[in-house]
C-alpha cells in the first residue's frame, strides 16, 4: 500500500477533478488539477530513489513543464494569453519527452521504422487540414506544437520494440493517450465544440502521463538491474 501512494492519491485527484469538470465545480477542478502532476513526481522519484539514471531527469523536467501547462491552462477563458503560455510549457515538456524516448531509442540501438514515419505525418497533416482554417493568428504556435508532439509521439512509438514489452507498450501508449487529448484540445478549440470535450481531455491526458510514468519506473529498473 505504501509503494503505490502517490499513485493512489493520483488517481483520486484525477476522479475528483473529472467529477469538478462533470459538474462544473471550479473550486473541486483547481484544487485538484495542480495535483496531478507533482503527485506523479512523487511516484516516480519513490520508485526510483535508489536509480542514478540520467534518463530520470528528462521525465522529471516533462512532468514540471506539464505542471506550469496545467495551471496556466485552468486560465485561458480569462485571457487567451494563458492558452499561449500553457502552450509552450507543454511544448517543452514534449521536448523533454523527446529528448528521453530518444535517449531509450539510441540506446537500445533501435532503427526507425518507415510505417511510423509515415503513420505520424499523415495523421498530423490530417488534423492540421481540419483545424487550419479555425487557428488565425495561432496558426504557427499550434502548427509547431504539433510538430513538437508528433515527434515525441514517433520517437515513443519505437519503444514497442524495447525487450520490456510491458514497459514499451506503457510509454507508447501514454504518448498515443497524449496525442489523443491534444487532438480534442485542438478539435474542440479550432474546428468544432465537442460534447464533454473537458472531461475527454482530463481522461486521455491524465491516462496518458500515468503510462509513460508507468512505463518509464519500469524500463528505468529494468535498465539498472
Amino acid at each position: 500500500m505504501k509503494k503505490w501512494i502517490f499513485l493512489i492519491f493520483f488517481i483520486v485527484a484525477l476522479a475528483f477533478n473529472i467529477i469538478g469538470e462533470n459538474t462544473s465545480n471550479i473550486i473541486v477542478q483547481y484544487l485538484t488539477k495542480p495535483l496531478l502532476m507533482p503527485l506523479l513526481v512523487l511516484h516516480f522519484i519513490s520508485q526510483l530513489k535508489n536509480s542514478n539514471s540520467p534518463l530520470m531527469k528528462w521525465v522529471l523536467f516533462a512532468l514540471l513543464f506539464s505542471l506550469a501547462g496545467d495551471v496556466l491552462l485552468m486560465f485561458q477563458d480569462k485571457q487567451s494569453i494563458y492558452f499561449l503560455l500553457g502552450l509552450s510549457s507543454f511544448l517543452l515538456a514534449q521536448v523533454f519527452y523527446i529528448l528521453f524516448f530518444f535517449s531509450i531509442k539510441r540506446n537500445e540501438k533501435i532503427s526507425f521504422k518507415m510505417i511510423f514515419i509515415v503513420a505520424v505525418i499523415a495523421f498530423y497533416t490530417v488534423l492540421f487540414y481540419l483545424i487550419y482554417p479555425g487557428l488565425g493568428e495561432m496558426k504557427l504556435p499550434v502548427m509547431v506544437y504539433g510538430v513538437v508532439i508528433c515527434g515525441m509521439l514517433l520517437f515513443a512509438l519505437h519503444t514497442v520494440f524495447l525487450k520490456n514489452k510491458i514497459a514499451g507498450l506503457q510509454m507508447a501508449s501514454g504518448a498515443l493517450f497524449f496525442v489523443l487529448s491534444d487532438s480534442l484540445i485542438a478539435i474542440n478549440k479550432f474546428y468544432q465544440p465537442l460534447n464533454e470535450a473537458r472531461i475527454l481531455i482530463m481522461i486521455t491526458y491524465g491516462i496518458a502521463q500515468l503510462l509513460i510514468v508507468l512505463g518509464a519506473v519500469n524500463y528505468i529498473r529494468t535498465n539498472n538491474k
